[in-house]
């Protein structure tokens, strides 16, 4: 009888052999425990990752004597918190603003002081918000809302001085909708169906409401009771990748960051889409506006525990 060989697929050696049918229970069992290992050794490097990328982050844009922070939602917004609270400065006076249920439980868990956007005073300007990302590309253009928080991502962003983004290695990529595979959209219930057709004539393959967890409970609703729509569309076009010549108006499906953001948005019962992109805050406070939507700075945690940053062109 032949043996049963098991490659890995990282070194393309045998792992274990099965001489005999006998054995093979063990063997499942063997291999099983493998690569049980191997995954739970990549996600504890992972989340190191993270917390590496939010301790630098931290460390470098937390600003002394901070009274308006904006904390986003998402894993790696945890390490954000911890890192804000080791830095042992006295936030007694610091009001911390959600985006979302999660991230105002968080704060709260934390010992921090959470603020509703809507009590912000007016004329408030928040003095930095950190959040993550499910992608970001080489011009800093993200794609959030894989959580159903975007709306208050993006206006949280808005009303800062300036957004740090915070994510692991794996969320960097030259174009957005490399790896991440759709963009969420959050949308008014009674518009949502129209708004997946006009997606549709736009390009986008088989966009969908996107359901609770449990399918049977109808679809996912956010804080504001609105639908998230989630779009697929061909990978996104750069500013450069047009300078360049490539047409990103939308043709055979394809378009450039900000020209979908902008066509998307203009549909009605769109409130507001997954895409961060346009001008930084230190660019709209040079333009005389508050904030900006796309991240000043994004730190990314690499496997090895190190930190790469990308800063905006300014």
């Amino acid at each position: 009888m032949k043996s049963i060989v098991l490659l890995s697929s990282t070194f393309r050696s045998p792992i274990c052999s099965i001489p005999s049918l006998v054995a093979r229970t063990t063997f499942q069992k063997t291999c099983l425990d493998y690569f049980n290992r191997r995954h739970q050794s990549n996600m504890a490097s992972i989340e190191a990752s993270k917390r590496a990328a939010a301790t630098e982050a931290v460390k470098n844009h937390y600003p002394l004597n901070a009274k308006w922070v904006g904390i986003g939602s998402g894993t790696t917004i945890v390490y954000v918190v911890e890192a804000i609270k080791n830095l042992g400065t006295d936030t007694s006076l610091t009001r911390f603003v959600p985006t979302g249920y999660q991230s105002k439980q968080l704060i709260t868990k934390a010992g921090l002081t959470p603020v509703e956007f809507d009590a912000i005073p007016e004329g408030v300007v928040l003095d930095i918000a950190f959040d993550g990302a499910d992608e970001v590309d080489d011009d800093l253009n993200c794609i959030k809302g894989g959580g159903a928080c975007l709306f208050q991502e993006k206006i949280v962003a808005l009303q800062a001085k300036e957004f740090i983004c915070v994510a692991d290695s794996r969320k960097l990529q030259n174009r957005l909708l490399t790896n991440w595979a759709y963009i969420p959209i959050e949308v008014a219930p009674i518009a949502a169906h129209r708004v997946v057709r006009k997606l549709k004539e736009m390009g986008s393959k088989n966009p969908a409401i996107r359901l609770n967890t449990v399918a049977k409970e109808g679809p996912l609703k956010t804080d504001q009771g609105f639908f998230i729509v989630d779009a697929p569309f061909p990978p996104l076009l750069t500013p450069s990748d047009v300078q360049a010549g490539k047409d990103g108006s939308g043709k055979a499906g394809v378009w450039e960051v900000s020209t979908l953001a902008n066509k998307i948005k203009a549909i009605p019962g769109v409130l507001e889409v997954g895409i961060f992109h346009g001008i930084t805050g230190p660019q709209a406070q040079e333009a005389g506006a508050v904030g900006g939507q796309k991240p000043f700075a994004a730190y990314f945690g690499l496997p090895d525990g190190s930190v790469t940053v990308r800063r905006a062109i300014h």
